[in-house]
């Protein structure tokens, strides 16, 4: 099983990359389940059509009752992928943080992996933050690899660079290394070479270079990924390519 986690400063499009990553895992086939980590709850919004997906401590705090299935907090979307957003506390009140504890162990005890038996689970987490509750997913064994959403910004590289830290953190445990980088580009003055020299001084692959595409803004515009809206773009081949590779590597390791 391909077990990712992806993150990335608030607003650099790791919820975009990841989304469309999952996409491009269920166009070749695999079963996929993606669960989003931020409290926003929109990482999959582009998955289910544009129909937002109520999160789990939404429910919880509704039902003030746990959920006897999986299908009573997720939903399947394109291609089959099963969407799950942990969400957040009531604004302003308690830890976004121990929200996605409390999901990861609500999801434990409804067995969603000997459930569902995914082939690939990419978690999409906020990368501002990198408290016990945002780290759960390197933390806790979730997640064997991490990708790194950049731009060539400064405070994109900053939170990059602190995300690199944290996961370096827990290296010795066994946890979740950082596999690479991923290169949203939003065109700034000297983008490349900035990513380039950030990767090399942590001594790590960039791993993607997805373009700045108004395909991707038209396509969500309609709730939909890339891939769902046309898999021979460019910027849809960046994604395939990328979802190739990993799972060319995950195959090598076995």
């Amino acid at each position: 099983m391909i077990k990712i986690a992806i993150y990335g400063k608030g607003g650099i499009g790791k919820s975009t990359m990841t989304s469309n990553l999952a996409a491009a895992f269920a166009y070749l086939g695999k079963r996929v389940i993606q669960i989003g980590c931020d409290p926003k709850a929109d990482s999959t919004i582009n998955l289910l059509g544009g129909r937002p997906l109520q999160p789990v401590m939404d429910y919880l705090r509704e039902k003030d009752e746990d959920p006897e299935s999986i299908d009573q907090i997720a939903k399947e979307g394109y291609g089959g992928i099963l969407c799950i957003e942990t969400g957040g506390p009531t604004p302003g009140l308690g830890c976004a943080g121990r929200g996605i504890i409390a999901t990861f162990s609500l999801l434990e005890d409804l067995r969603l992996f000997e459930t569902y038996r995914p082939d690939v689970v990419l978690y999409d987490v906020l990368g501002d933050v990198v408290c016990g509750g945002f780290a759960a997913p390197i933390r806790e064994g979730y997640a064997q690899k991490v990708l790194i959403v950049t731009s060539g910004e400064k405070m994109a590289l900053y939170a990059a660079n602190n995300i690199c830290t944290a996961v370096r953190n827990f290296e010795d445990r066994s946890y979740a290394r950082v596999e690479g980088i991923i290169l949203n580009s939003r065109n700034v003055e000297g983008e490349s070479r900035k990513v380039e020299e950030f990767a090399a001084s942590k001594g790590l692959p960039i791993v993607a270079r997805i373009p700045r595409s108004d395909d991707i803004i038209r396509f969500e515009d309609q709730g939909k990924t890339v891939i769902e809206g046309d898999p021979e773009l460019e910027v849809s081949k960046c994604f395939l390519a990328l979802a190739r590779g990993l799972i060319e590597q995950e195959e090598k390791t076995r």
